[in-house]
């Protein structure tokens, strides 16, 4: 896997369908987003939805109305090509994942960029805290919880959260490092029991991979930006398009700016 790579070049890999694998580790220092891609006619019941729910949804930017650059965060990038894998869903039901969208782009789309947990992972590795499914080669574990987000128009959800374990010393300190970066869920809502928040089985990821716990290790949760298309499938809109769990767009904000 690459890991050193900057931004413009991961984003011309995607482009070139050349990368088809989950984004964590890659370009280490540079934020990392989630992207869905509504018609403007959603966009503003969207738009609430994420200021209701600021852990889960925390805005980059948002594109102009048929535009596919997203300006604010990468200048000259293309939504429609630079992810390594997308979903496009139809009336709530997945349809197909792809590399690319520009078959589905239309001039009444809107797109959205949501911060990501990816972004903070750089920083934890560097204070010496271990990010399991980077060790393991494996897609973040997500799960979907019973803790309801604030409803909006026709947006509506459960909260999603990613899980990365850790022992309670390093779960402080993570809590600490976590904290700073608010456009990245910043800290956890939830460590120790997952059945608390409805996980039962953490061997069995809603999203990603399951990944390897170890004796002593408790489970920390992060709010999840994957929570944007559990409320699309709760609106059931006619044309949604979302990255593939994992598989996230990568700007080029550092980190320390966020």
């Amino acid at each position: 896997m690459l890991k050193s790579s900057l931004p413009s070049e991961i984003r011309q890999l995607c482009r070139d369908k050349k990368l088809d694998a989950p984004t964590s580790g890659l370009a280490p220092g540079y934020v990392q987003a989630n992207l869905v891609v509504l018609p403007y006619s959603l966009a503003f019941d969207f738009l609430l939805f994420c200021q209701r729910n600021p852990k889960p949804c925390p805005i980059l930017d948002i594109t102009e109305v048929g535009n596919p650059e997203p300006r604010l965060i990468a200048c000259n990038a293309d939504i429609r090509t630079d992810l390594p894998r997308y979903r496009v869903f139809k009336y709530g039901e997945l349809i197909t994942e792809t590399t690319d969208i520009k078959e589905f782009w239309r001039n009444d789309l809107v797109a959205f960029l949501i911060g990501c947990s990816f972004s903070f992972e750089n920083v934890m590795l560097n204070s010496g805290l271990p990010v399991r499914h980077i060790e393991e080669g494996k897609n973040v574990p997500m799960y979907k919880t019973n803790i309801q987000c604030v409803p909006a128009g026709k947006f509506s959800s459960s909260l999603i959260v990613s899980m990365r374990p850790l022992l309670s010393s390093d779960a402080i300190r993570a809590v600490e490092l976590t904290s700073r970066y608010h456009k990245a869920h910043g800290s956890p809502i939830h460590v120790g029991n997952p059945e608390l928040i409805g996980i039962y089985d953490l061997q069995k990821p809603d999203y990603g991979d399951a990944v390897t716990v170890h004796e002593k290790e408790v489970p920390v949760f992060w709010a999840c930006g994957v929570t944007t298309q559990a409320a699309i499938l709760q609106a059931k809109p006619e044309l949604a398009i979302t990255h593939a769990p994992g598989y996230m767009f990568i700007s080029d904000i550092k980190d320390i700016n966020i």
